[in-house]
């Protein structure tokens, strides 16, 4: 059981940004549970910026830690920096050996989490029946709940942004909305098999445009040929892949509607509230949506026996799970999304 101190807890999260924004839910739970704990998270440079638009979050411990080795010395490094904020709890989402080192070497007391990789010694607190739950998310949230607690449901991931911060964001970005509605076009993911191809996007931003609204192009610098290829045919389309995660993420929060993957761009603009629309292929909506009722996922239309294949590479060559859903299915979902979202 959790103590009950008023001591802070840490969350030491998945790394990868949409599980990142999934850790909110676990926020709001430890949040209802103890109001006046506060509640840090653990994160790599990377991810940071987005902490600061979770409400319940007090403060981010910066800390890259390699990745693929054990690297005890960052570590133990990272460990002498968590020492001294008098944690009474550390929660640990991922299942990796080396993700409770650091808790362990900076003596807070009470460490979380499922056994993962054999961590007897590191966790002090193992919670059992891992595989009961269908969903990342619910994982996550189990943690923060006495052991042996039904889930209740579950809080949908927040982001929110200040006035300030809107303002300081305009300020950076030169972005100023005007009577357009914005939709923002989100093309990346880490996985090449997620991508719904580049040309599609390119036709999608093309009727969009006939329509009048604006389109932005959201992503990181790794996405700038995508949006090269986008603006061959839509040349007014904005591109924003130039923007740090921080800026990029409140685009997609400040957009009347956004079409991305199945990747962080989705789970960051459905935690703003942005009406988004998932287009996923080769992963299962079930197991990777967000818990967000802004989001809704698109698949395309035909039943196919190999999805959900979960594989970086189309293992039949052909990638129809994305190739066959068109982009006029899709613009006729943003239209739809936008007659129902705020003006």
């Amino acid at each position: 059981m959790m103590q009950e101190t008023n001591a802070p807890i840490l969350l030491v999260p998945y790394v990868w940004i949409g599980d990142f924004v999934r850790c909110h839910s676990v926020v709001q739970l430890l949040k209802a549970r103890w109001p006046e704990r506060p509640v840090d998270i653990l994160s790599s440079a990377l991810c940071a910026p987005l902490a600061a638009y979770m409400p319940g979050v007090r403060k981010t411990v910066v800390h890259d830690l390699p990745r693929g080795r054990l690297a005890y010395a960052e570590n133990a490094r990272l460990a002498e920096k968590l020492a001294p904020e008098g944690y009474g709890s550390a929660l640990i989402m991922s299942r990796k050996w080396k993700a409770a080192l650091a808790p362990y070497l900076a003596g807070i007391p009470e460490r979380v989490g499922f056994l993962g990789e054999m961590r007897f010694l590191l966790l002090n607190d193992i919670r059992p029946g891992e595989k009961q739950y269908l969903t990342m998310a619910e994982q996550c949230a189990a943690l923060a709940l006495p052991r042996g607690t039904k889930l209740p449901p579950l809080p949908e991931p927040k982001l929110k942004a200040s006035d300030a911060q809107q303002k300081s964001w305009r300020a950076r970005t030169g972005i100023e909305k005007g009577g357009k509605r914005a939709i923002a076009l989100a093309p990346g993911s880490v996985w090449l098999s997620k991508r719904w191809p580049a040309s599609h996007y390119a036709r999608l931003a093309a009727l969009l445009a006939e329509r009048g609204y604006e389109i932005w192009i959201a992503g990181g610098r790794d996405e700038k040929p995508l949006a090269v290829e986008i603006r061959t045919v839509v040349p007014a389309a904005r591109d924003l892949t130039h923007l740090d995660l921080g800026d990029g993420a409140l685009a997609l929060g400040e957009a009347d509607a956004a079409v991305t993957n199945d990747s962080g761009a989705l789970h960051m603009a459905s935690a703003f509230g942005t009406p988004t629309l998932a287009l996923f292929g080769p992963t299962d909506p079930a197991a990777w949506m967000p818990l967000n009722k802004s989001a809704k996922a698109l698949l395309s239309p035909e039943p196919l026996d190999c999805r959900p294949c979960a594989r970086h590479v189309c293992p039949l060559g052909h990638h129809k799970c994305l190739v066959d859903l068109a982009p006029q299915a899709v613009f006729a979902e943003v239209e739809r999304a936008l007659a129902h979202s705020r003006s």
